[in-house]
């Protein structure tokens, strides 16, 4: 591995990098915790520009990083506003495509070396979706390094024009308490859990993510149809807020299926803790946090065969094709039924789970990165 400094181009003063965050993943958010942390303990100066509430959910400050407060795209003042905070820069790392959109314009007549890390594809339908294809095109052009989350990122990024893509180390921050006391506190409180989400003595299913399109959770819906005859009846619980919520909860109530919207929870951990079952439905993931905690959990996952998913999880799940609600309900009905492959997937999950990179290896990768982009190179 290329060694790694905290030092500037010419040796006198620590690292200076700013990440960039559009406010509103929360895998990039964790991401961008974990990864200000390491780089602060190794002596590197580290600026976080994102919305004030996203200092809030995941504390930058706390790790020792600067927070500066820069507004949603959506507000006019955020170009000019990052332009100012990356005004000392050696490097600046933006995550995510619209955030990486306004590194780039606060950039422009600047040589600050930009990476990119694209922790998903960013989804939209008509018109929006050909403005996506151009930000995606300006962004990987002007981006002296893209890192994706997983090898269809990549070649993403490769095909939309970025001079040079890279497979990126992106682990998933572990509790910050001692695993003892997050499996003793799991333990206590998963009747409670289920008591309070209403599935005492009936399986529970855990779904996570916004209620968007791309989730598949009309999918999810089309099957918890079909087992809507068992008993006892299995209850889906979806944690997540989004523009669908309208529609998932009449088509709930309309059709009277065992599906419960709890909105946005910061508590998943302790919700997958109490779960029979975690269940993805959608049509594109990258390295899906979701996948990763059920995993960990040692909790059985059914998931749609898209994106990353296959390369993340490996043998560790079940894995069904999108779009089918008749295969996801036979994968979710097949495993209720069926203990011994219950095991054995909490088995897979946690080999699997040892095989993906720690906080320390990501960190170390990220500011190798970041030491080739601003050492300076021998004159030949």
């Amino acid at each position: 591995m290329t060694p790694v400094s905290s030092h500037s181009p010419h040796g006198q003063s620590p690292l200076r990098t700013v990440q960039v965050l559009g406010g509103g993943n929360a895998g990039s958010s964790v991401h961008v915790r974990s990864l200000a942390s390491g780089l602060v303990a190794r002596g590197v100066r580290v600026t976080v520009c994102a919305p004030t509430e996203a200092d809030h959910l995941y504390d930058f400050s706390g790790v020792g990083a600067e927070h500066v407060d820069v507004p949603r795209s959506s507000d006019p003042g955020s170009v000019a506003a990052l332009r100012a905070a990356c005004a000392d820069a050696d490097l600046v790392h933006a995550h995510g495509l619209h955030a990486s959109f306004r590194a780039v314009l606060a950039l422009s007549g600047r040589r600050t070396p930009l990476v990119v890390t694209w922790h998903d594809r960013a989804y939209a339908e008509g018109a929006r979706a050909h403005l996506v294809r151009l930000l995606e095109r300006r962004v990987a052009k002007a981006a002296s390094v893209v890192l994706g989350t997983t090898s269809a990122l990549v070649d993403r990024a490769r095909r939309t024009g970025a001079r040079d893509a890279r497979l990126a180390a992106v682990s998933l921050p572990g509790p910050r308490r001692t695993a003892e006391n997050e499996h003793a506190d799991t333990e206590r409180l998963s009747p409670k859990v289920r008591a309070e989400l209403g599935a005492t003595g009936r399986p529970l299913l855990i779904a996570v993510g916004s209620l968007d399109r791309h989730r598949g959770y009309e999918v999810l819906l089309d099957a918890a149809r079909v087992w809507r005859r068992l008993d006892p009846l299995p209850l889906v619980v979806i944690a997540g807020e989004g523009p669908l919520r309208g529609e998932l909860q009449r088509r709930i109530e309309e059709e009277g299926l065992p599906v419960r919207l709890i909105g946005r929870r910061d508590d998943v951990r302790e919700l997958l803790a109490a779960a029979d079952l975690a269940v993805l439905p959608s049509r594109w993931e990258a390295r899906s946090v979701l996948a990763q905690e059920a995993l960990h959990a040692r909790v059985p996952l059914v998931a749609t065969e898209v994106g990353g998913l296959p390369e993340l999880v490996g043998d560790a799940a079940e894995l069904v094709p999108y779009g089918h609600p008749q295969a996801l309900a036979e994968a979710v009905v097949g495993l209720l039924g069926d203990p011994d492959r219950c095991e054995l997937l909490r088995e897979r999950g946690v080999r699997q789970a040892a095989t993906w990179p720690t906080e320390d290896e990501t960190v170390a990768q990220v500011l190798s990165v970041y030491d080739e982009l601003t050492q300076p190179r021998p004159l030949i």
